[in-house]
């Protein structure tokens, strides 16, 4: 399961008129049965959002006052997030006239047209506050407060990654959160910019609205709105007309091929720095030890020490957390039995948390050799995204061949590569031959995507962006040949 988490607005997204129908409240209870989770993310305050919603038990956590205050309904906890302005501002907002005025445990909120004596004041006093709009509410923050800075909170506490969840709102103070959340959605009563800058736009408003996303989710996991998910595409490179060239983040199997000398550990690097760099995590099963320093990623096991099923599963636990599990201190005989261990752990770990989002395998071939059964394959659940990297096709299994759905070569090599690809996974190769590249282009192809696509699925060039970090230049323990340019 890839959505994990549903955050909601209240008014004008899950409530009607401030209050949740029953079928709305139907539907977040047929959420929390499938194992999802629910957090409420609303500008009201505390006291008022308890007297209208009677269901607050439905949800894990609250961020009220527009991402300022955090309220755990299982136990009545509430945490600031933020100091409340002083009071001589409140103070001055009602000598120069401005009401009503409402204050919160942070927020202090009024109502249009009083913004220009409100912006007015805190210029007057010096102070460093911000103010954000709903619907003509006039809420005034700490400056950097806003309903993602709240929800980023939440998802910590919930050991949660902001890729695993899916927002959806309707006013102007929803943009931040809509844009943190790996999903996003405005109910047809949205305003107008935000369903421009939304992922989906339901058909029904308010929490009909809510009803229908809860129902797609249920469904399918929102894989049938993946082609137009693509604002959280990685960059792989260029092709040869120069357009950049993006994969998926969700769902895909790599297989990068190529010689000692052909670059590939490089590209593998780079394609791990821009998973981090975009907040997902990664697991790097390195079987010989030789990956070296990756960025953004914690080694895992040493040449006297092997790594340890406990300590790897407590490192993933943490929603940013990347890894490289270096297997050189096992036996290779102890080697796929230890992983066999660790895969339901780790396959329990996606169920509930979504992470390691990626699971990068170096020397494919050592681990899941051409001779291997089904039985023997490291297991790995339905939708994960995973990296193959090895020399050859051939070498290995032809499960991992068969799953594959972009397959990349690198080197002069790189068409016989693809032939080699095609006779040993038994799929039809394609049309084209493509005549030897340079030591700076790649092959790709998407095996299927010709049945697919009439017309497409032919192999093209792709110029693959280099690593920006000193650890994947051109580092003699990632065994690249092919200098940084």
């Amino acid at each position: 399961m890839r959505y994990l988490a549903l955050c909601t607005d209240y008014d004008g997204t899950l409530a009607t008129d401030g209050r949740v129908l029953p079928e709305t409240v139907s539907a977040l209870e047929r959420l929390l049965a499938s194992g999802r989770r629910l957090v409420l993310v609303t500008g009201r305050e505390l006291d008022e959002l308890q007297e209208v919603c009677p269901r607050l038990d439905l949800f894990e956590y609250v961020i009220a006052e527009n991402g300022a205050l955090l309220y755990k309904p299982s136990t009545g906890e509430e945490t600031p997030l933020a100091a409340r302005p002083p009071d001589s501002f409140v103070s001055t907002l009602r000598q120069r006239g401005v009401g009503p005025i409402s204050v919160g445990r942070v927020i202090v909120a009024t109502w249009e047209p009083h913004e220009t004596t409100v912006l007015a004041t805190i210029r007057d006093l010096g102070l460093e506050l911000q103010v954000i709009f709903n619907k003509g509410a006039v809420m005034i923050l700490p400056a950097g407060v806003n309903k993602a800075t709240g929800l980023a909170h939440a998802l910590e506490k919930m050991e949660l990654s902001p890729h695993n969840a899916v927002a959806i709102g309707d006013a102007e103070n929803d943009h931040a959160l809509l844009a943190s959340c790996e999903c996003s959605a405005a109910v047809s009563n949205a305003l107008p910019t935000l369903k421009t800058a939304a992922d989906i736009v339901t058909t029904a408003d308010h929490g009909a609205g809510v009803v229908e996303l809860i129902d797609e989710m249920l469904q399918d996991d929102l894989a049938s709105r993946e082609p137009k998910l693509t604002r959280h595409h990685i960059l792989l490179g260029t092709d040869a007309r120069g357009a950049e060239v993006r994969i998926p983040p969700h769902g895909e199997t790599v297989l990068l091929v190529g010689g000692t000398a052909s670059g590939k550990s490089e590209a593998a690097a780079a394609l791990m720095e821009r998973l981090a760099e975009k907040g997902y995590t990664f697991c790097v099963i390195d079987v010989e030890g030789d990956q070296g320093p990756v960025a953004h990623a914690v080694a895992l096991g040493s040449p006297s020490r092997p790594p340890t099923a406990n300590e790897i599963v407590k490192l993933f636990r943490g929603a940013d957390k990347s890894g490289v599990i270096n297997l050189v201190g096992l036996s290779g005989s102890d080697r796929v039995p230890f992983l066999k261990d660790l895969a339901p752990k780790l396959t329990e770990l996606r169920e509930h948390l979504g992470r390691p989002h990626w699971t990068v395998i170096d020397e494919t071939q050592d681990l899941l050799p051409a001779d291997s059964t089904a039985t023997d394959l490291l297991p790995l659940g339905a939708g994960d995204s995973v990296l193959h990297i090895t020399t050859r096709p051939g070498l290995v299994a032809r499960e991992v061949l068969r799953a594959t759905t972009l397959f990349i070569a690198l080197g002069t090599s790189a068409q016989a590569l693809l032939e080699e690809f095609c006779q040993a996974s038994g799929v039809t190769p394609p049309a084209t031959k493509l005549s030897a590249g340079s030591d700076d282009t790649a092959l790709a192809w998407r095996p299927g995507s010709a049945n697919a696509q009439p017309g497409m699925g032919q192999p093209f060039r792709i110029n693959i962006a280099l690593p920006q970090s000193e650890s994947g230049r051109g580092a003699k323990t990632l065994r690249t040949g092919t200098p940084h340019r």
